[in-house]
C-alpha cells in the first residue's frame, strides 16, 4: 500500500539520532523530534498542524 501510493519508508539512521540530540527541546514527543531531524537531514516537508513542530522552522504543509 505504501509503495502503491508513491511513498517510501525512510529508515532511522545514526545521523537522524545525532540531529535529534542537537535540537532545541521545543517538542516533548521523541517521535516528532525524530521527524524534524529526518526532515533536516533529507530536505523533506512535514505534513502537520502541530504547532510545536512548526516552531522548529522547518517546511510544513497543512
Amino acid at each position: 500500500m505504501i509503495e502503491e501510493n508513491g511513498f517510501e519508508i525512510l529508515p532511522i539512521s545514526t545521523e537522524h539520532a545525532v540531529i535529534v540530540s542537537t535540537l532545541e527541546f521545543i517538542h516533548r514527543d521523541p517521535f516528532d523530534r525524530l521527524l524534524v531531524a529526518q526532515r533536516m537531514n533529507n530536505s523533506l516537508t512535514i505534513i502537520t498542524r502541530d504547532d510545536n513542530i512548526i516552531k522548529y522552522n522547518v517546511p510544513t504543509i497543512w
